[in-house]
């Protein structure tokens, strides 16, 4: 349940709140959340048309390092940056062997023109694009581009899109909506991207533990209160257990990518794609 919010320094306090949330939850949200498709990272050296392997890669907001350790995996050179301390030890935890940095995506803690790719995995919401934009177009090298992914509940499928509407209710939310506006637009108000937009559909089976545990890792659930987070989850496992007797869930995807590559000066060599 990603939540898009209004950029800027006017940004309510309970924004703020959630954007805190996740560090006292840090175990939970590494062991409950979905990862990302082999698919997603096929899409992104498709776009950038170079390989991860060998990239300098800085994953900016990596939280635990999930999305950290898939592009560690695929031979990118990766930095991590966080600014949850919670979160960076975690991800520190996991991934020893993986630099990490202290710091957010409106003032990057790197030098300029140091990378092949900055990502943002569930992140870039927590930015204000104002000052990330302009950070990300620092840092990245002439050639380079911009990812920036979201998880997204398929409410195609009518079960997931039942359980959108009972958050809904509990939260005085409109999910669909917020699932449409991760646009473009949004991603970047002032219009200084070039940004592609890509859909990629994945699906994993959990025990229903995990799938209530991925529920409360979300900052809605971690900002609300206590009883309130249990109530809605004891209601829901009792919704789904009609469902998915065997206690297993299948939860759909559609990861939502756009990607924007910074221009390249003539005459640079391309990139080998293989």
């Amino acid at each position: 349940m990603t939540t898009p919010v209004p950029s800027g320094p006017a940004r309510p306090a309970a924004h703020t709140a959630r954007a805190h949330s996740f560090n006292a939850a840090a175990a939970q949200y590494a062991a409950n959340r979905p990862s990302y498709p082999p698919a997603l990272f096929d899409t992104i050296e498709e776009l950038t048309g170079r390989p991860l392997a060998g990239s300098r890669v800085v994953d900016v907001g990596a939280g635990t390092g999930i999305a950290t350790a898939r592009l560690h995996a695929r031979g990118a050179d990766v930095i991590a940056v966080e600014p949850g301390a919670g979160m960076a030890a975690e991800c520190r935890r996991t991934l020893p062997g993986v630099p990490l940095v202290r710091g957010d995506g409106n003032a990057l803690p790197l030098a300029g023109h140091c990378a092949d790719l900055l990502t943002y995995a569930q992140a870039w919401h927590w930015t204000d694009p104002a000052l990330a934009v302009p950070e990300a177009l620092r840092v990245l090298r002439p050639g380079g581009a911009l990812a920036l992914w979201w998880n997204t509940s398929a409410l195609d499928v009518p079960w997931i899109a039942a359980a959108a509407e009972r958050a809904d209710r509990h939260f005085g939310l409109d999910i669909s909506a917020e699932q449409r506006n991760l646009d473009a637009h949004a991603a970047d108000p002032a219009g200084r991207l070039d940004l592609t937009h890509r859909d990629i559909r994945w699906s994993r089976r959990v025990p229903l533990a995990t799938h209530l545990a991925n529920l409360g890792s979300h900052s809605v659930f971690l900002t609300d209160t206590e009883e309130r987070r249990a109530a809605f989850l004891a209601e829901e496992r009792r919704h789904l257990l009609t469902l998915f007797p065997d206690g297993i869930v299948e939860e759909t995807y559609d990861v939502r990518l756009l990607l924007a590559r910074t221009p390249t000066p003539v005459g640079t060599p391309t990139p080998p794609t293989a």
